[in-house]
């Protein structure tokens, strides 16, 4: 039931919508006295390695990455929830491992945006709004950024 909620997820992508899309996310964990936590997903660089080879060892620049989108959360959560919240950066295909932390977390709700970072991601990956909403363990608000 949705007077149930007690703990929210909130994926960003460190966008300029993200925080828009945080404050809601904030809003409503404070109207239902839920838990607030604040997800990233590093993309898989599998999804990438038809495009380019990284001069460095692959396992070295995905460590790299996910210490890059440790120290982003870090910021991006000092920045706009001074108060703080639980936050986890996660690595794999995005859609999948939100609707996973959702499934393996106890999450009631997640709150996200329809839109984040666009142009070829969007277009080889699809919407991670839609997926997430149509595999989601629980109920998904989607909120249009730039309504």
């Amino acid at each position: 039931m949705i007077e149930d909620v007690r703990k929210i997820l909130a994926p960003v992508d460190f966008s300029e919508n993200s925080q828009k899309i945080l404050l809601e996310a904030q809003l409503l964990a404070e109207k239902f006295k839920a838990q607030l936590v604040v997800v990233f997903v590093v993309q898989s660089i599998d999804d990438y390695s038809g495009f380019f080879v990284p001069h460095m060892p692959l396992a070295q620049f995905e460590e790299e990455l996910l210490d890059g989108a440790q120290n982003k959360m870090k910021n991006f959560l000092a920045e706009n929830l001074p108060d703080g919240c639980e936050s986890a950066v996660l690595a794999g295909d995005v859609a999948f491992e939100i609707i996973d932390y959702a499934k393996g977390n106890s999450i009631d709700m997640i709150v996200m945006g329809t839109h984040g970072y666009k142009g070829l991601e969007k277009v080889l990956f699809g919407s991670v709004a839609e997926q997430v909403v149509k595999n989601s363990p629980c109920p998904v608000l989607t909120i249009n950024p730039y309504s």
